[in-house]
């Protein structure tokens, strides 16, 4: 079965790079900004780089934050990477200025303590038991990273009804939210599509838990 997947363009990130891994694992990939058609897809990606104020910004001309919200309310797939995985939530913290994000999860994106930011190239992760993003990968698989800021706590937790998120963790000078999954909403800190055969499997896992 072809996946139907949609990379939102709203003026951030490596869209072809998105759409070039995504193809590659076998989805039927269109880059488009069009509110009704990533609203139908499958799986809807949502890249970004850069700043999160900047991010929100361009996220907001779109309605991006609206068809987030609307998507998973749905049960419709999400998948965020990078500074997309970042406005994901409620709130990102740059040189003092703070920025509302989407609010899908409790949270704060600060800039990581560390001896050297950004935090740029290769680095494990600690995946959580039963992951689906991670599946097939070994512990000591390495994926790509380029970000000086991340999410230092989790905070959303299990409740009556509730399923316990699953959370996967790097560290660079300390511990990171590198990706998450909770529902219909996942994401990266890193880059899938910078991340070689790692990266594919993983997109290739999202595409077969969507279907």
């Amino acid at each position: 079965m072809v996946v139907n997947v949609v990379v939102l363009d709203y003026g951030s990130g490596n869209l072809r790079s998105a759409e070039r891994a995504l193809a590659r694992v076998g989805a039927d990939v269109q880059v488009t900004s069009d509110f009704d058609t990533a609203f139908e897809c499958d799986g809807l990606v949502v890249p970004g780089v850069g700043a999160f104020a900047a991010c929100m910004a361009g996220l907001t001309r779109v309605r991006g934050e609206q068809l987030i919200s609307r998507r998973l309310a749905a049960g419709r797939p999400v998948l965020g990477i990078c500074v997309g995985m970042q406005i994901l939530f409620e709130e990102g913290v740059e040189h003092g200025v703070r920025t509302a994000g989407c609010g899908e999860w409790p949270g704060t994106v600060e800039r990581l303590k560390a001896p050297v930011l950004p935090h740029m190239g290769w680095n494990t992760v600690s995946a959580p038991e039963g992951s689906v993003l991670f599946a097939g990968l070994d512990a000591d698989t390495r994926f790509y990273f380029v970000h000086s800021y991340g999410v230092r706590r989790w905070e959303l937790t299990a409740g009556p009804g509730f399923a316990e998120p699953k959370v996967a963790w790097a560290e660079h000078g300390e511990p990171f939210v590198a990706a998450a999954e909770n529902g219909p909403l996942a994401a990266t800190q890193f880059h899938p599509e910078k991340s070689g055969d790692a990266g594919a499997t993983l997109l290739e896992n999202w595409l077969r838990a969507i279907t």
